[in-house]
């Protein structure tokens, strides 16, 4: 027993996994809000392009960050895994295959913010189309690269309905933080159920319907990042 509970160190999984979400965070925010969105001019496909042709380092070291969060996701999940797995086994799996699924999509959605670049170049093969065609097809996959985030965000909904049903029946973890967690899959799912049936509607829930989710995924890393597990009462399933 003594062995079991000295490999397994619950508190040293909460905290990596709790700094891999801050990373996750901070670069998900860099990402949006200082690089994407000061390059994208929603609807207009022309000045678009023409941001991401001058600004083409940002727009790669954005979707490095990108990258870098899809890594940090694979150390969430394995965290949250071996934490959670006491609770119900079956379930703190089924969050991970949700979550490695959602990141599955995200990463190759990446490919549509590659292809603006690959548009704005001067190969041979580029001179068949007019400029302001190759300028409406880089926005058509910026547009579709929203769309395949909001797609893989409602695999991540699931996700956080499972851990959180399993952070409010663990003991070890707040129930605040599993109900907070819950709120934030259902305003992911939602957000993306709109964005594929009434894209309208979308444009009226953001960013509101986002604020939950990111109070609930950050009061969940600082908490994994500062008080970590109740290692009592988590041994105590192994007991």
């Amino acid at each position: 027993m003594l062995n079991h509970k000295t490999e397994t160190s619950p508190k040293a999984y909460a905290r990596t996994a709790g700094i891999a979400y801050l990373i996750i965070i901070v670069a998900g925010l860099v990402g949006e809000l200082f690089i994407r969105n000061k390059i994208i001019v929603s609807g207009n496909a022309a000045a678009t392009a023409v941001n991401i042709e001058n600004s083409a380092l940002l727009w790669r070291i954005g979707i490095a960050g990108d990258l870098l969060m899809h890594i940090c996701d694979v150390i969430v999940m394995i965290g949250l895994y071996v934490l959670l797995k006491p609770v119900n086994r079956n379930l703190a799996l089924m969050a991970m295959l949700f979550t490695l699924i959602q990141t599955a999509v995200l990463v190759a959605n990446k490919m549509n913010l590659l292809m603006p670049l690959f548009l704005s170049g001067n190969a041979e093969y580029l001179k068949a189309f007019s400029r302001e065609q190759l300028q409406s097809l880089a926005y058509v996959f910026v547009k579709a690269h929203g769309y395949g985030f909001g797609i893989g965000l409602i695999f991540f909904s699931f996700e956080c309905f499972l851990n959180g049903y399993l952070i409010f029946k663990s003991g070890f973890f707040p129930k605040a933080l599993g109900i907070m967690l819950q709120v934030a899959g259902l305003c992911y799912l939602i957000n993306s159920i709109a964005l594929i049936l009434a894209p309208s509607l979308t444009d009226i829930l953001f960013p509101a319907i986002l604020l939950p989710p990111f109070i609930a995924e950050l009061s969940l890393c600082l908490w994994l990042i500062i008080k970590g597990v109740n290692v009592q009462k988590w041994n105590s399933y192994y007991a």
